[in-house]
């Protein structure tokens, strides 16, 4: 008998898709997630062991119906032997008997490295973060001369079977709102399906305002201006998605800010340290890392965290009066 319970949170939404941040630490400095200084990683004892993840992991993919699990970090690569988390990780069985869908997000400046090794692992899709197609702006964004690395970590993703690769692009007005349209020819020319992401109060500078959010509506009018496009019936996924008409892939926009999609939210979070976040915004967090390290059993982990997802809320507040910003920047937390 399948001992599988459907994992649903008080708002009727049922969770299949767990977030994993294997570290905080990352090797660039992006000003929507990290200060360029000052940066206290968290010391080594306090993350999760390879064997703590899976184990956590293990609860979510045997107990419940979770089917996708996604990597994230700070830089998921900088952490040593990544697959060999990999290759634990997809070991684990969803309940159609498949092998637990793996993705993982980075920037991609190390994937000329690892891009084979993490495929042969068991990896199945990857997401890269390229937030322009300038190299001059590209180190004023990231604080690193990495650009070209970059480029070659998309090449080395694609030539190790990743497909469809997705390029994860951040849209801020008055530092890359004149890229979108190149974005988009990009995709088209190499084949990779370009997600544009509205900027959200998570930069490490707390400077975010309002009006630094170049909004989907805005994203989709440049891009449809060029290229014609059909919208695509929109799933569980964070992006709405559009079909070029002349058949040359398609894009995405993830819009956070402008059009909330949390009526529809299936995720949940796990950081670096073992605590459990029930929305990227949340103001709590729920630790798991204790139980796990006091050698709980499967049953008392799987009790926890259905009392941890009873409390996720019915979505964040950004733009209202009552929106109470994380005190995490997005690498403490984990995209």
């Amino acid at each position: 008998m399948d001992p599988r319970k459907h994992l649903i949170d008080s708002y009727g939404r049922e969770i299949r898709d767990l977030r994993i941040s294997v570290t905080d630490r990352c090797n660039f400095r992006c000003t929507y997630c990290l200060p360029e200084e000052g940066i206290e990683w968290l010391p080594r004892s306090e993350l999760l062991t390879f064997e703590e993840i899976t184990a956590i992991s293990r609860i979510f993919v045997e107990r419940f119906y979770i089917d996708s699990i996604r990597l994230t970090g700070g830089e998921p690569t900088v952490r040593a032997q990544l697959p060999r988390l990999v290759a634990m990780l997809a070991s684990l069985t969803t309940h159609e008997g498949n092998k637990v869908n793996l993705s993982m997000t980075t920037n991609g400046v190390t994937l000329p490295l690892v891009a084979e090794p993490l495929r042969d692992a068991g990896l199945d899709r990857i997401n890269i973060s390229l937030d322009t197609l300038r190299a001059d702006r590209f180190l004023q964004i990231t604080k690193r001369p990495q650009f070209e690395r970059v480029l070659e970590g998309i090449e080395a993703a694609q030539s190790a079977g990743f497909h469809p690769l997705k390029v994860n692009v951040v849209a801020m007005k008055g530092i890359n709102d004149d890229e979108i349209v190149d974005f988009a020819a990009f995709g088209r020319e190499r084949d990779l399906q370009v997600r544009f992401i509205e900027f959200m109060p998570l930069d490490g500078a707390n400077a975010w305002e309002r009006t630094d959010v170049l909004s989907a509506d805005e994203i989709l009018a440049q891009i449809a201006s060029v290229y014609p496009v059909d919208p695509i019936e929109r799933t569980h996924a964070p992006a709405t998605t559009y079909r070029y008409r002349d058949g040359k892939g398609s894009f995405g926009i993830i819009p956070s800010v402008t059009k909330p999609f949390c009526g529809d939210c299936d995720r949940v979070r796990l950081s670096a340290e073992g605590k459990i976040r029930t929305c990227l915004f949340a103001l709590d967090e729920h630790d798991l890392r204790g139980l796990v390290r006091e050698n709980a059993t499967p049953e008392q982990l799987t009790t926890k965290i259905e009392a941890i997802i009873a409390t996720k809320w019915a979505g964040h507040s950004i733009g209202r009066v009552n929106f109470i910003r994380p005190q995490k920047s997005m690498s403490q937390i984990g995209g």
